[in-house]
């Protein structure tokens, strides 16, 4: 319970540096800055694309089912992304995000002790419908919900001779805003859970094989600075 406390702490931590960080490496003025009521307006348009530069830091919170017991342990990754919004209305929008993130992986506790896994890149493919609301000031809030298909590449083994991940399909639920600064320029901080696992084969070479079930099921937070076309 007290090592739960503490990582929900270190990661409450993490997201308060990154955006004070941004804010400051930015160097926007968000107390003064002000865009007018027909900027905002117009901002969330039927038709229009916007396009983002963000930095995404990605919380695994893995749960395991492992043959040789244990648990399995997923590092979390901090990762530059692209945003790719279109709005088919003036409050429905399809979100897209082309990134990738690499973790390092291990088996904890297990009849063979713990034992490294090494790494692995992820490409979690997410198509997001968003709803944004209507608001008479520069914030713009909105939630939406989809789905992603995850693969798993790169893999580098550990310590044991061989690694194997299925990709697979999972579900997206999202809330964030976007802060208007102009008609065309936006900053956005944008959150996403995700429901994410694979079956994992390991080859131990001499000491066996064993397998795996494990819910990675994330949440990823992203801040960052767009442009609408």
């Amino acid at each position: 319970m007290k090592n739960s406390i503490i990582t929900q702490v270190k990661k409450l931590s993490f997201v308060f540096v990154l955006l004070s960080a941004f804010i400051s490496l930015s160097g926007y003025n968000f107390l003064t800055a002000e865009a007018n009521a027909q900027e905002v307006e117009k901002f969330k348009t039927a038709g229009k694309f916007l396009i983002g530069a963000k930095v995404l830091h990605l919380f695994t919170d893995e749960d395991s089912t492992v043959s040789i017991g244990g648990e399995a342990k997923v590092d979390d990754d901090t990762i530059p992304l692209l945003e790719f919004r279109y709005f088919f209305t003036d409050n429905i929008a399809i979100d897209t995000i082309l990134g990738t993130t690499k973790h390092n992986a291990a088996a904890i506790g297990t009849a063979l002790g713990d034992v490294d896994l090494g790494s692995v890149g992820v490409i979690p493919t997410t198509v997001t419908l968003q709803y944004h609301f209507n608001s008479s000031n520069n914030f713009l809030p909105y939630i939406g919900a989809g789905i992603n298909y995850t693969f798993f590449y790169d893999v580098n083994p550990g310590a044991v001779a061989d690694v194997t991940y299925h990709d697979n399909t999972g579900f997206a639920i999202n809330f964030g805003f976007d802060y208007v600064l102009s008609e065309n320029n936006y900053f956005n901080i944008d959150i996403k859970k995700y429901s994410l696992s694979t079956d994992v084969f390991v080859d131990a070479g001499d000491a066996g094989t064993a397998t795996a079930k494990v819910d990675i099921d994330p949440l990823a937070l992203s801040i960052g600075y767009g442009w609408r076309f």
